[in-house]
């Protein structure tokens, strides 16, 4: 007669890399994720310039969520650089997810990272379908279809493919109160992204967390403080410009004399773009877009740092910054 000892899990920790073309839907779906904004959104491609962790807590695991730029073909040494980092990060992970749209079918971008990916052997791959609640189960249904032939075609053996929709999942959260059960509009997505982290997690090696319980992100502050800012200000620009627009805060500081109940942090920023003519763009008619910008960042600002803050935004030309090394280095790439 056997004795049945039940032993806990192993607690598990590691990184998971999303990977996909340019608004793919990579940094929304780590937002949702992690419960809070630690990576910039935008419906302009190559929004994501830096590498994001968002962390996840739970009980049994600790998911640390390595945010890329989305891969493409560049045209500028920016555009080489990010390449890099994404081909670095992938090489760093426990797990990689490759994110394709459900609205658009798969393309020559997709097939380009999918091609690459067979290359990574050792590392498991899901294949993540965002952007779900833009479509119809039918065009849902092909779209799954088309992914499992293309892992077939390239000799990637996907570990799962599961289609969420992040966007969804926030509107769900609000409508029951921060929960997800998987009711109102939206809880069945809501409850993919949560079945996503499941999947994840027995991806990743046994470990201790890797990181401080209640730490959300590793950035410095002073980082995400500037792509709020850029998220701001890539807002109803024309197409050319966002990839001209770069941020750098140059001072962040609390404001001395003040009493303690009633905190202010200054930050003075400057927006970089490549030429004069751009200028009048981001600044607007009498400052107006640039005022816009900064009451639309200071608010998410406030929420990350936990404090008033004054806002001090200058508008400079760093002239071809995206092509020129040295300039490249001091805006922070």
């Amino acid at each position: 007669m056997s004795v049945r000892t039940d032993s806990p899990a192993p607690h598990r920790a590691g990184f998971a890399c999303f990977v996909g073309r340019p608004n793919a839907g990579k940094s929304t779906l780590t937002n949702a994720l992690v419960g809070t904004k630690v990576a910039i959104t935008s419906t302009r491609p190559q929004t994501t310039r830096h590498t994001v962790r968002g962390i996840v807590h739970r009980p049994e695991a600790q998911l640390v969520l390595v945010d890329t730029p989305g891969l493409h073909k560049p045209r500028t040494l920016l555009g080489e650089r990010l390449n890099d980092v994404v081909r670095t990060t992938w090489a760093e992970v426990d797990v990689i997810g490759f994110c394709l749209p459900a609205d658009q079918k798969i393309g020559p971008g997709d097939r380009y990272i999918a091609t690459e990916l067979a290359g990574i052997k050792k590392t498991p791959k899901v294949a993540i379908v965002t952007k779900t609640d833009l479509v119809d189960s039918k065009t849902l249904a092909a779209q799954l279809i088309a992914i499992d032939r293309l892992g077939k075609e390239l000799g990637i053996e996907w570990a799962e493919i599961i289609p969420v929709s992040a966007v969804a999942a926030e509107v769900a959260e609000e409508e029951l109160g921060g929960g997800t059960s998987g009711k109102g509009a939206g809880g069945r997505e809501a409850g993919q992204v949560s079945l996503l982290a499941d999947l994840l997690v027995p991806l990743l090696p046994e470990s201790p967390a890797l990181y401080p319980e209640g730490d959300l992100t590793d950035e410095p502050e002073q980082v995400m403080v500037a792509e709020l800012i850029r998220e701001a200000a890539l807002e109803g620009v024309r197409d050319e410009l966002p990839h001209s627009i770069a941020v750098v805060v140059e001072e962040m500081l609390p404001r001395e004399d003040r009493p303690a109940d009633k905190p202010l942090v200054d930050i003075h920023a400057n927006v970089y773009i490549e030429r004069p003519s751009q200028k009048g763009i981001v600044i607007g008619p009498k400052g107006k877009r640039l005022k816009e910008v900064g009451v639309k960042s200071r608010k998410h600002i406030e929420a990350l740092l936990g404090t008033p803050v004054f806002l001090d935004l200058h508008v400079k030309v760093a002239k071809d910054w995206q092509r020129d090394p040295k300039q490249l280095r001091r805006l922070g790439f």
